[in-house]
C-alpha cells in the first residue's frame, strides 16, 4: 500500500514537473516570436514585496498616494514590473498599452477580483461584473443617458437652487466640498429613480449625512482590500460591515419609496429609470446592487470634479476672472441654460478637461489577463518592445500620472492652464496617443456611460454658481501650493482632504 502511495506521489511531481516545463516552452517561444522584452522592474527590498505594500499604506496615510506612483514612474518608465505579495505585476502609464487593454484586446481582460473585493458594500452591479452581467447592466442604462433626457438642465435646477439658498443663507466663507456631495446625489436620485433625495434640505438631511458617512467609511476599506489583491479579506470587520448595512438600508429606502403604488400612480406614463431596472432585476438584492453601483458614480466622481474645479479657480484668480467673463457674455443673469448653450463655451469645456486632466476622478484603475497576451511597448532598453504578461497577472494603470507627461502636455504639464486646450500639444502629433493620453473616463466598451450628463452637471453648476457669487475667491490664509503637492484623499475616487474652502462674494 505504502508503495502505491509513493508511486502515485511520484508520478504527480513527474507530471507537474513536466506541464511546468512545457509551460515555460511555451511561453518561451511566444516571447521569442512576438520580440517581447522584460520592461523596467521595480527593485524590493523585502521579500515578496512586502515594502511595496509598506510603502502604499504610508503614503495614502499622508494622503499622496498619487504622488507615490507618480514617483515610481518617473524613476523607472513608462511601464513598470514588480514583485507584490509575492505576485508578478505591472504598470503602465502608455496610451499603446491602455488600447490594447481597453479596447483592441478588451477579451484578453477582466477586472480580476473586483468582484469579490466590492461584494460586500456593492453586490453585483456594472462596476463589478465582467461579461455577459456587465453587458446587460450596460444596455440597461444606456437609454438613460441620451442627452435628450437632460438637454433643458431642468434635473440640475431645483437641487442647484436649494444650494444657492443654503449659501446665501450661510457664512461668508464656507467648503464648498461637503455640499458638492450632497447636491450630486439629489441629482442623481432625481434623475434616475424619479424623486431626489432631498439631502440639501432640513428634513432629509440627517438620512443623507448617515449615508454619506457610512459610503465613505465602506470606500476607505473596499480601497484598502483592493491594494492587498489576494490578501483582501484580511481588510474587513463590525465597521466596515454596519457601514455596507447603512448604504444598503438607504438604498433599500429609495426601493420602497419609489417603487410604491403611489408614486408609480403619479408618474404614470413618465419613463422612469428605477421602474425598468426594477422590471428587469425582480430580485430585490440584485436591484440593490445596481442602485448603490448608480449611486457611486452619479456622486462621487461629479462633486469631485465640481470640488477640483472651484478648487483650481480660487487659486488662479486670472483664469478665474476669463471664465466670468465668458459665462456674463453668454448668459449675463439669464438662468436659461441649456446643455446645447454649455457646450458652446469653449473656455468654460476647457477649464472642466484641465481640470479632469490633473485630477481624474478615479486616477488608477486595474484590469487582470484572462489568458496569456501581449503589451505593444514598455520593454526592453528603449523601452519599445513589446512585453509579455501572462495570464492571472495584474495591470494598473495610472490616468493620473499619464495626464500629467511633459512629452504630451509640454513642461508645464503640471501647472493648471486651461489655454493649453487651444494650442497644439505634442500628444497631438500621434494619433493613438491623441485617443488614448486623455482618459479621464476610461475608453474602449467599458467607456463611462454618464461622462456627458456628468460635464453637463457640473457646468451648469459652475455657471450658476459663479451667477450668483461672481466675487467669490480664496479665503485669507487658505494654502496655495503647487499644482499635484495638496493632499488627495484616495478611495474609488480622488478628493481634496482639506476640503474646498472658499469665500463668497455677492453680485
Amino acid at each position: 500500500m505504502s508503495f502505491q502511495i509513493l508511486f502515485l506521489v511520484g508520478g504527480l511531481i513527474i507530471v507537474v514537473y513536466v506541464r511546468s516545463w512545457q509551460r515555460e516552452r511555451a511561453l518561451k517561444e511566444i516571447t521569442t516570436k512576438s520580440g517581447c522584452k522584460s520592461p523596467p522592474r521595480l527593485i524590493n527590498q523585502r521579500p515578496w514585496g512586502v515594502d511595496r505594500l509598506e510603502q502604499i499604506f504610508r503614503a495614502d496615510a499622508e494622503s499622496r498616494l498619487m504622488e507615490l506612483f507618480l514617483f515610481h514612474f518617473r524613476l523607472w518608465g513608462t511601464t513598470l514590473e514588480q514583485k507584490f505579495l509575492g505576485t508578478q505585476a505591472f504598470g503602465t502609464i502608455e496610451p499603446r498599452n491602455l488600447e490594447a487593454i481597453l479596447s483592441s484586446k478588451f477579451d484578453d481582460w477582466n477586472l480580476g477580483l473586483r468582484s469579490e473585493v466590492m461584494a460586500p458594500l456593492f453586490g453585483q452591479g456594472i462596476f463589478t461584473e465582467d461579461g455577459s452581467a456587465w453587458k446587460t447592466s450596460r444596455e440597461l442604462l444606456r437609454p438613460q443617458f441620451t442627452h435628450r433626457q437632460y438637454e433643458d438642465c431642468e434635473v440640475f435646477r431645483e437641487s442647484t437652487d436649494t444650494l444657492l439658498t443654503i449659501l446665501e443663507a450661510g457664512p461668508s466663507i464656507v467648503d464648498l466640498h461637503p455640499h458638492f456631495f450632497a447636491l450630486t446625489l439629489d441629482v442623481t436620485t432625481a434623475f434616475l429613480f424619479g424623486e431626489s433625495v432631498g439631502s440639501l434640505t432640513d428634513s432629509a438631511a440627517k438620512d443623507a449625512a448617515d449615508f454619506a458617512s457610512a459610503f465613505n467609511v465602506a470606500q476607505d476599506y473596499v480601497a484598502k482590500r483592493m491594494r492587498l489583491q489576494d490578501l483582501y479579506w484580511l481588510i474587513g470587520g463590525k465597521k466596515f460591515r454596519n457601514a455596507c448595512n447603512t448604504v444598503h438600508s438607504f438604498a433599500d429606502a429609495i426601493i420602497d419609496r419609489n417603487l410604491s403604488a403611489n408614486r408609480k400612480e403619479e408618474r404614470a406614463g413618465k419613463y422612469v429609470f428605477l421602474d425598468s431596472l426594477a422590471k428587469a432585476c425582480p430580485d430585490r438584492r440584485v436591484l440593490r446592487s445596481q442602485i448603490i453601483n448608480i449611486l457611486v458614480a452619479g456622486r462621487d466622481t461629479t462633486a469631485c470634479l465640481i470640488s477640483w474645479t472651484f478648487f483650481m479657480l480660487v487659486r488662479h484668480p486670472k483664469v478665474l476672472d476669463n471664465l466670468k467673463r465668458e459665462i456674463d457674455d453668454a448668459f449675463g443673469n439669464d438662468t436659461g441654460i441649456s446643455r446645447t448653450r454649455l457646450k458652446d463655451m469653449p473656455y468654460l469645456q476647457n477649464v472642466l478637461k484641465e481640470v479632469l486632466r490633473l485630477y481624474p476622478s478615479v486616477p488608477v484603475n486595474t484590469r487582470t489577463a484572462v489568458r496569456d497576451t501581449i503589451l505593444p511597448v514598455g520593454g526592453g532598453p528603449d523601452l519599445q518592445s513589446p512585453v509579455f504578461v501572462p495570464k492571472g497577472a495584474a495591470v494598473a494603470y495610472s490616468v493620473y500620472t499619464m495626464h500629467r507627461r511633459p512629452d504630451f502636455y509640454g513642461m508645464d504639464a503640471e501647472l493648471f492652464r486651461p489655454e493649453r486646450w487651444e494650442e497644439k500639444m505634442p500628444l497631438e502629433e500621434d494619433s493613438i496617443n491623441a485617443r488614448w493620453g486623455y482618459l479621464p473616463f476610461n475608453g474602449g466598451p467599458r467607456i463611462c456611460l454618464g461622462m456627458d450628463f456628468g460635464m453637463t452637471e457640473a457646468a451648469y453648476v459652475l455657471v450658476r454658481l459663479l451667477q450668483r457669487f461672481p466675487n467669490m475667491s480664496l479665503p485669507s490664509g487658505e494654502k496655495v501650493e503647487l499644482v499635484g503637492v495638496e493632499k488627495q484623499t484616495m478611495t474609488l475616487v480622488m478628493s481634496s482632504t482639506e476640503g474646498c474652502r472658499v469665500a463668497l462674494g455677492v453680485a
